[in-house]
């Protein structure tokens, strides 16, 4: 596999580093990580009307997402919180 800007190793922020980790890591796995660690937490809440928007009580997603958050805002809020 290419070592394209994409999957391009990359330092998250200590906001997202809370849910996925310090070491570098491409865009690829950084959502990976984001989505296991939302589907992991008993805190977060899919909305039984819209499955596409969710709502937590989690620390760290609060503090990286937000308490209510869309799965389309996820990849943008990550890509910010890329370095």
């Amino acid at each position: 596999m290419a070592n394209t800007a994409f999957t391009k190793p990359l330092t998250p922020t200590p906001l997202l580093a809370a849910v996925v980790g310090s070491k570098p890591i491409s865009r690829p796995d950084t959502l990976k990580k984001v989505w296991d660690y939302i589907k992991a937490s008993k805190e977060t809440k899919k909305d039984p009307s819209d499955g596409r928007k969710y709502s937590t009580t989690d620390k760290n997603l609060v503090a990286l997402l937000g308490s209510n958050f869309t799965m389309f805002q996820i990849a943008a809020i990550v890509s910010k919180n890329l370095k």
